[in-house]
């Protein structure tokens, strides 16, 4: 049984890019917590014009940020929205397992892991809730 879990790669449990929340990277905040808010995702992946990651935002990194920085909330709608994300966030590519890809979203306590190829470009999202059960499924 171990052994098959240890099949399951990263790239096939993740989202594909329509169903996760892409910015550009010149989009303005409040777009992007719509953006957010249409495909039911606590995270908006934000892109160059290659589709290269360039940041994350989180809705527990948006709450933490709103708390610490001390200006009008309707301030923040016209920020850009790259200005508040994760420049460096954690990634993974898709031929990774699902096994190691679990264990390092526990080890750094996230729900979401975008999914890069080698050269940087976002080709998916991880949650954790359906790689999970990709790996209770597995029948023995």
């Amino acid at each position: 049984m171990f052994t098959q879990k240890n099949n399951i790669l990263v790239r096939d449990v993740m989202m594909s890019l329509d169903r996760v929340p892409v910015i550009g990277e010149s989009v303005i905040f409040k777009e992007a917590l719509e953006e957010m808010g249409r495909k039911r995702l606590g995270i908006a992946c934000v892109v160059s014009e290659q589709k290269r990651l360039k940041g994350i935002l989180t809705d527990g990194d948006i709450r933490r940020m709103l708390l610490r920085v001390q200006k009008p909330f309707s301030a923040f709608f016209v920020d850009d929205a790259l200005d508040h994300a994760i420049q460096s966030p954690l990634t993974i590519e898709p031929a990774h397992t699902l096994v190691h890809a679990v264990r390092l979203m526990d080890e750094k306590h996230i729900w979401d892991l975008p999914v890069v190829d080698g050269a940087g470009v976002l080709v998916g999202l991880l949650h954790l809730h359906p790689a999970v059960e990709a790996l209770l499924g597995i029948e023995d």
